[in-house]
């Protein structure tokens, strides 16, 4: 791993329930934490434009979105408009579980991919696919989502580091190694691997974390996202413990 560790976001889905009560209090505190980027899910009747100045006017910038989802929008020139308003280049992307379920399926998906592609590229954003753990099922003697990987050369990824263990069935630092100079993004996350079960405190369950930074291509990697799904003890000292276990184990780094 470089000497030069990622700065530090956080994907606002870990913090939605108090983003509905007071969403300009949740991106104050986590400034106040001293995280260097957010990754909004929602804009919560902000519009892109004025979510960007909030955040950069905090010390912060936007490292990232998941908004607007590419599969679920109107029009390639709504995601284009949305994305370059945060002042991104990216799109965000992703898939379902039908859609890694068979080989017909499978193909279907890595043409829609590719199609994504192909009508971003002219307006200069490329497209970012995340991942859950469906995407690592086994079709054909091989994992569905290499399938996709190798296809689709261009499309980069943020690979959910969590997911990607597929509850211990897959090394999430192998999968990262697959792609890692295409993974300019990580979602960053611990718990006990098992369904069902909520996500703890980095360094607090099963994943081995350092082994992620050390599997991913410091040169391309641009961010280390943390992101709880669900979390039984409060959820903002359990963002701010993740934050400061990175810190200290030198993995990235904050704004404090």
């Amino acid at each position: 791993m470089s000497t030069n560790s990622p700065p530090m976001s956080v994907q606002l889905y870990s913090l939605r329930e108090a983003a509905k009560t007071n969403f300009d209090q949740v991106l104050e505190r986590l400034a106040g934490i001293g995280f260097k980027g957010v990754e909004p899910f929602h804009l919560f009747d902000k519009t892109p434009a004025e979510f960007h100045q909030q955040v950069v006017s905090l010390g912060m910038t936007v490292s990232s979105s998941h908004v607007p989802w590419i599969n679920h929008s109107e029009s390639i020139n709504e995601v284009v408009e949305t994305v370059q308003a945060l002042g991104l280049s990216r799109a965000p992307g992703g898939f379902g579980p039908e859609d890694f379920k068979d080989t017909a399926q499978l193909q279907r998906t890595i043409a829609t991919t590719a199609g994504y592609v192909d009508a971003l590229k002219p307006h200069g954003v490329s497209l970012f696919l995340h991942n859950h753990y469906w995407e690592f099922n086994v079709i054909d003697g091989q994992v569905a989502y290499h399938q996709l990987q190798d296809a689709i050369p261009e499309v980069e990824f943020e690979l959910d580091t969590y997911w990607a263990a597929n509850f211990g069935a897959c090394n999430p630092a192998q999968e990262l190694s697959r792609i890692a100079s295409r993974t300019p993004l990580l979602h960053i996350k611990d718990g006990p691997l098992e369904k069902g079960q909520s996500n703890v405190a980095l360094g607090q369950g099963k994943m081995d974390i350092p082994a992620l930074f050390e599997a991913a291509d410091a040169d391309v990697l641009e961010w280390a996202v943390i992101e709880f799904d669900q979390c039984d003890t409060d959820m903002f000292a359990a963002i701010e413990k993740s934050y400061q276990y990175l810190k200290f184990n030198n993995l990235a780094h904050g704004n404090v």
